[in-house]
């Protein structure tokens, strides 16, 4: 297929082209991405385009929307930026909005929240919403509603055909299970529709130590004896790292080993009071934000970094919880690493064990383990040894690895799905996209 018709309506970008550097720019500046050729699509006949170009080519097709999960397999291929495609619909009276492929959850909170209702976004308002629910979707009221996939409605999709196909349970029963949890492994998915909820306050936010001052070996145990005692409306994370001397930074992060707890609840401020009162027994906090707020303003309860950086990670999913192998993981990623990391653990269980009608796996997990590391000064093969050490203690637990938290674009295919679901998605592989077009494509924003 000429790609002269596409060019004139909208843009096509090749190295060495004016543009072709900011449109493959993302939040994940870690990698470099070079394809052979670029499709800046703005609408569906676009994705179209794209799609039929790469299979007439025979080149390997990624996806990026906002580049906090970049495609690997772009790489000397095609590369199809959705960032244009940012629109949200929201259906006040069927409680669903419906969602472009380039569309950031902030955008969906703020057109909800006129509603008097909430999506099941994540922890950070600049990741990509489709994406994200295609790894699965793992947000901040998890617990209680169980991963955002479970609420998709319908999906429209590009298919390695390059037919757009319009899916929903009823229409198409496996495609619609495989895309949610797949990833972007089957096509293009170009906008779906989810379930909100009727959510418009919060009690929550972060409870902060000084881990030179309180022994985070402590406030974990305190931490995970606590989340044995919290009903299903309570999710929650603990999280630990050493902040860089940098004089860029706040004056009382420079330099500082930060243990927080980050709390999210949805019922009264009364009763959230009472609940966390045995995380404030833990010892003197540094900061305490735990507060009644609007679903708004949700995304302070994680603060995650807004701008865009180099980094890489790996997580593990947990059937349960080693303390002395976790503590050792603290111990190494700590203040006498060498090397900035940050380790998340996160509470699951609740509604996320419950089973659904897709391809997102590993149910039965009760903790997510997370580490993430700045990529300046060290590389992907450290990291990756680093973490194999460092995370050693915690495998016999282990069930698997979360899609959605498999950084640097999914490099690292292992352990994303149990047996069954392998097979499943394989074999839709086969029908949907046998000369595999869509290589190890795992954006997860």
């Amino acid at each position: 297929m000429n790609t002269t018709d596409f060019t004139a309506r909208r843009r096509t970008f090749r190295p060495g082209e004016d543009g072709y550097d900011d449109e493959i720019a993302g939040f994940q500046t870690g990698f470099a991405q070079r394809p052979e050729i670029v499709f800046a699509a703005a609408d569906t006949d676009d994705v179209v385009a794209a799609v039929r170009y790469a299979a007439g080519a025979g080149l390997p097709v990624g996806v990026q929307a906002t580049g906090h999960g970049l495609p690997d397999a772009s790489r000397g291929g095609v590369l199809i930026t959705t960032r244009r495609m940012d629109s949200v619909r929201i259906d006040a009276a069927a409680r669903t909005a419906r969602i472009g492929a380039g569309t950031r959850w902030g955008q969906v909170v703020a057109a909800a929240a006129e509603h008097g209702l909430a999506p099941l976004n994540g922890s950070a308002p600049g990741v990509g919403a489709v994406s994200y629910t295609l790894g699965g979707g793992l947000g901040i009221l998890a617990r209680e509603f169980g991963y955002t996939a479970d609420h998709v409605r319908s999906l429209d999709v590009v298919t390695a055909d390059g037919q757009p196909r319009h899916v929903t349970a009823a229409s198409d029963p496996e495609l619609f299970r495989g895309l949610l949890g797949g990833g972007a492994t089957l096509g293009v998915v170009t906008a779906l529709e989810v379930g909100l909820v009727p959510v418009t306050r919060l009690y929550g936010g972060a409870l902060t130590f000084d881990g030179r001052e309180v022994d985070p070996a402590a406030v974990l145990r305190a931490y995970t004896a606590w989340t044995a005692t919290v009903p299903d409306e309570v999710t929650s994370s603990v999280a630990a790292l050493v902040y860089p001397d940098l004089p860029q930074l706040p004056p009382h992060l420079r330099g500082r080993y930060l243990v927080t707890v980050r709390v999210a609840f949805t019922g009264t401020a009364e009763e959230g009071e009472r609940l966390v009162a045995p995380l404030r027994a833990i010892g003197p906090a540094v900061s305490d934000d735990l507060r009644e707020l609007p679903y708004t303003e949700s995304h302070t309860i994680h603060s995650d970094p807004d701008f865009p950086h180099a980094y890489y990670g790996d997580n593990r999913m947990l059937a349960e919880l080693d303390l002395p192998g976790f503590e050792r993981l603290l111990a190494l990623t700590g203040p006498g690493a060498g090397h900035l990391h940050v380790v998340q653990l996160n509470h699951l269980g609740g509604a996320l064990a419950r089973p659904a009608d897709n391809a997102v796996p590993h149910r039965d997990a009760a903790w997510l383990v997370r580490v993430l590391s700045p990529l300046e000064g060290t590389d992907r093969a450290a990291l990756r040894e680093f973490y194999a050490r460092a995370l050693e203690p915690l495998e016999p637990a282990a069930l698997g690895r979360s899609l959605n938290f498999a950084f640097a674009g999914g490099d690292r295919p292992e352990g994303l799905y149990d047996e069954q679901t392998r097979k499943r998605l394989a074999g839709l592989k086969a029908t949907y996209d046998p000369a595999n077009l869509f290589r190890r494509n795992y954006p997860v924003g």
